[in-house]
């Protein structure tokens, strides 16, 4: 029987009166690669805040584990935050530290590990991705951004996650780097044993990582599966949305007219 890591039961969010999330259902296996696709404002970014805890649904629950993790505050929060591993759209680097504090933030002002260690930690996670000692001491300011990326994504992995969440994690990339980063996803889940959940609209990226898709579309998933079976879903949504067509269920502004 497959085990569910997350499970997403009828959730809504509202920002006044704009429905984001409306009455959203996801389950998400044990150690799959679970791709949300939509496109922009949809509410993808939201749903994400939504289950790590930033943003509190209006209603609904929300299971990791079958433990109810809807609206925790506190220490639970905290201790629930050190199993989840981020990767922000634009990197989210601190400016003001250098490659190895960056990476090794959590381990030293959340694990309260020394220095020491933590530094080695995070040699070790960028030995990861790809990088090496040369750039410990750099500033973000001084890497490329493919680089700043891959730094973003050893920070992601640093405490051994058991689900990685990455925003759009191809994005500002060119195609040969956005190869690079989507390989560096698929090996980092395989070594750690990790779930992952990406939201993006980068089709391409989608079909290296995925396990199985997700469609968002007026804050529902319409349509969940395999990722070999996105080209014949018989959704049109997602038929619209992967060959990118402007006629469809999707309305697209286009100089201003709906």
């Amino acid at each position: 029987m497959t085990h569910i890591k997350l499970k997403l039961d009828k959730i809504n969010k509202s920002f006044g009166s704009k429905i984001v999330l409306n009455n959203l259902d996801l389950e998400v296996r044990n150690n799959e690669s679970m791709v949300v696709v939509g496109g922009s404002g949809t509410g993808k970014s939201v749903l994400i805040k939504t289950i790590i805890g930033l943003i509190s649904p209006d209603s609904g629950t929300i299971k990791l584990d079958d433990h109810n993790i809807t609206n925790i505050s506190g220490k639970s929060r905290d201790k629930l935050m050190s199993r989840f591993g981020f990767l922000f759209q634009g990197g989210a680097l601190f400016d003001s530290l250098t490659v190895w504090e960056n990476i090794s933030f959590f381990l030293i002002h959340n694990k309260y590990m020394p220095e020491k260690q933590a530094k080695e930690r995070a040699l070790m996670k960028l030995q990861d991705v790809g990088l090496d000692s040369s750039i410990m001491h750099l500033r973000p300011s001084e890497l490329s951004g493919g680089m700043q990326k891959r730094v973003a994504l050893a920070r992601a992995i640093v405490n051994d996650p058991e689900i990685i969440f990455f925003d759009e994690p191809t994005t500002g990339l060119d195609p040969i780097m956005a190869n690079v980063i989507a390989d560096l996803i698929i090996k980092c889940r395989k070594k750690l044993g990790s779930t992952t959940i990406t939201i993006t609209h980068d089709i391409e990226s989608v079909r290296k990582i995925a396990s199985r898709v997700a469609m968002l579309h007026e804050g529902r998933i319409v349509w969940i599966g395999d990722v070999d079976k996105i080209d014949k879903s018989g959704n049109p949504v997602l038929d619209q949305f992967i060959k990118g067509k402007i006629e469809g269920p999707i309305k697209v502004d286009i100089g201003g007219n709906k």
